[in-house]
Parts: C-alpha cells; structure tokens; sequence
C-alpha cells in the first residue's frame, strides 16, 4: 500500500453532485482524488440532518427564505454534527467548502462583502439583511480564527479579495483554480454543432453569444444585453434566471430594440448542447471567485469575453482566446461583433487556443494540487503529534525526578 492509498480524505459540503457550481466542484474532486488511491467521505446537508426531513411551507415568499434558513442551520448545527462526523476519523484530512466551521482546508468560493462591493452596495447594504450580517461573522471568525489550517482560494485575485475583506487572515492561504472536465466540456463535431443549433431553431448564419448565470444583476446579463445595440451580427443566448429575472430582463431587450436577438432557456442543469450551439461566451460580472464556467467555455472551444475579475485574468490572453473588456455596453458590443465577424480560418484558430487554455485545468491536475497540500498538512499534524507527545513524556520525566 503506498502513502497516497493511506490518505483519507473526507469533504464536507451542502450538496454534492455533477454539474457546475460548489456541487460539482466537490464531486469532481471526489471522483478524482478516488482515482488518486485516496479514501474519500463526505458529510452533507442531509447527513447532518439524519435521516429527518426538514418540510417546508411552499409559498412564494417562504421558498425565498428556505435558502437563508438551510444556510444558517449547516452552519450552527451542522457545525456541531460536522465535528463530530470528523472526531470519529482523527486521521481524515478534512476539506469544507462553503457554512461548516470545521475543516483543515477551507476551500473558498466567493467572499459576499466582496461581491456586495463590487456591485457598489455599501455596508448598509449588509445590515439591511440579518443573514448577509450573520455570514459576515461567521466568516470572520473563520478567517481571523483557529477553525482551520489553510484557505483555498480559486484565484490570486480571489486571495486579494479575502486579505482585503478580513484583513490578517490567520490560516494560510494556497491558490489552487478550479478545474473542467476536458471529456465532458469539448469542442463539438460539425454533427453536434447543427443538432444543438436545430434544438434551439438556429441556422448556420446566426452568430451565437452565449451567457451563463442565475444573478443576473452581479453577473452583469444587462452589458450585454444592451451590447447588442453595437453587435448587430450578434444572437445572445441566455441561460439562467427565474421568472422575475427572465421578465425584467427580456423587457430591457425590447426597451433597446434587440428583443428580437435574445433568447432565453431558463436555468438548464446540462450545458452542453448550449455552450455546442454558441460561437463564443460572453460574462460582463462585477465579481467572480473563479467563474467555473468560463472555463467549460473555454474547454468547448468558445472564445471569451470577460471583465478583468476573478480567475479571468489570469486564463483570457487579451486578443488570443477572448478578450478583457471593462464593463461597459459599448466596449462588451463591440468586441461580440469583433469576434462575430472572423472568417471560419480565424474563429477555428481562436477555438484552438481557447481548448488549449482549458487543457492546462484538468479536474486530475487539480485533485493532484490538493492532495499535495493534504500530505503537507498530515505531516504537519505528525510532527505536531510528536512534538505533543514529547512534551508529556518530558514532564512525566521530570515529576518523576521531581518525587
């Protein structure tokens, strides 16, 4: 048996599955660190429950609270029936992603004072909302406490963001992106291409723009919307949203005069057909930790169009496989019309450099990155566990002498 099949490795997340997101974040690192000879468990919001269902009332405004709710319960209770999942495996390194305070590697996917600020909201703006001050708390003693020994962040910007949120941060920070699934997330065949663009009623002309994202406002839907008044060339595929939000939306396309060349899906779990049927990826956002998605775009081939936040500066070579563009209508129209108007020589050259960004991003290259800083903080509890159990021998010895 070799050192990396003795390592057990349990993650503690709210839900967990394949897909985008904390979800599936955490699910593709399960499946590969498995791959990796690790050990993996993971304690979720339904194993803190135990078996007991939670109902919940189905109103409208009821539903909007159940998300605040679920929160603030996995971090209280949960925390308490996290430490004692993870007392029960002393040799388990822990990684949390997201509410428990519990762990030795937090992984962190978004600060929301960070968020709020980008979005120009100000402090007011967290204390209207008991949760966001609340979350506020709870993260600060997280970042400025003994709750763990070392932070995950998804990019430097994302480091910068939490040193500039919480000041000293006591554990120590390690940059490790996220990954993509290089199998999953490619570029589709001329076959796929012309199914996905018959799903959704397009030809072979239309110039596709594709956008991803729930929170519209943050995400940045209304640059690019209104964009499109500079990118005449330009269809913008929106995927994402509720009702209200689809609404609000779509009556800012027609208010512009570009209702015609928007299309909503609604939130769709697969994105692939979607990312297939589009010519490159478009996300004005005021903030991002990582934008996994910016990612899968990439790894499908699509060129993109980003702002200068979270990851994106540090994958998007300005004029090579995308471009960073300020967030504003007329610089994000512009560049859609830029990148709608290559020959098929260009755009099949930019496709080429867009999947050989993604190539460097492996889940696997990933998992290797963490299992790395797992070994490090196993023999780093080892020594401490020596260390510890010299000490006691040492004053055992002394009262001994001492009598």
């Amino acid at each position: 048996m070799t050192r990396t099949e003795q390592v057990r490795i349990v993650q503690i997340v709210p839900f967990i599955g394949p897909g985008t997101g904390v979800a599936g974040v955490a699910f593709n690192l399960e499946r590969e660190l498995l791959a990796l000879g690790a050990r993996v468990e993971r304690f979720t919001f339904n194993d803190a429950l135990r078996g007991r269902s939670r109902p919940w009332p189905k109103t409208r405004l009821l539903a909007r609270l159940r998300g605040g709710w679920r929160m603030v319960w996995f971090s209280t209770v949960g925390t308490r029936r996290a430490r004692q999942f993870v007392a029960a495996r002393p040799e388990a390194v822990v990684i949390c992603h997201n509410n428990v305070l519990a762990g030795d590697v937090y992984v962190n996917h978004g600060l929301l004072l960070a968020s709020m600020r980008a979005r120009g909201r100000s402090w007011w703006g967290l204390y209207r909302n008991p949760v966001h001050v609340f979350v506020y708390l709870r993260d600060r003693v997280r970042y400025r406490g003994r709750t763990h020994r070392a932070v995950v962040c998804l990019s430097e910007a994302d480091a910068a963001d939490l040193r500039a949120t919480y000041g000293p941060v006591r554990p120590r920070i390690v940059v490790i992106p996220n990954g993509v699934d290089l199998e999953r997330f490619r570029p589709p065949t001329p076959e796929e291409r012309r199914a996905a663009r018959s799903e959704l009623g397009l030809g072979t002309e239309e110039r596709v723009a594709v956008f991803v994202g729930h929170e519209f406002s943050r995400k940045g839907l209304s640059f690019a919307i209104r964009g499109l008044q500079h990118a005449p060339s330009v269809l913008l595929l929106i995927i994402g949203g509720n009702d209200d939000i689809i609404a609000a939306a779509n009556a800012e396309a027609q208010e512009h005069g570009v209702g015609d060349r928007v299309l909503f899906t609604g939130p769709r779990e697969i994105l692939t057909p979607f990312l297939a049927a589009s010519d490159f990826f478009v996300l004005p956002s005021a903030y991002e930790a990582n934008a996994l998605v910016v990612l899968e775009a990439l790894a499908s081939g699509l060129p993109v169009i980003a702002t200068p936040v979270g990851f994106a500066p540090e994958i998007i070579a300005d004029g090579e496989n995308g471009f960073l563009v300020e967030r504003d209508e007329r610089h994000v129209g512009e560049r859609m019309e830029q990148l709608a108007n290559l020959e098929d020589a260009e755009s099949a050259e930019w496709s080429r450099r867009a999947r050989a960004t993604a190539e460097r991003y492996s889940w696997r290259s990933v998992a290797e990155r963490y299992l790395e800083l797992v070994e490090e903080l196993r023999a780093e509890r080892e020594r401490e566990s020596a260390a510890a159990g010299g000490s006691r021998a040492e004053s055992r010895a002394a009262g001994r002498s001492t009598g």
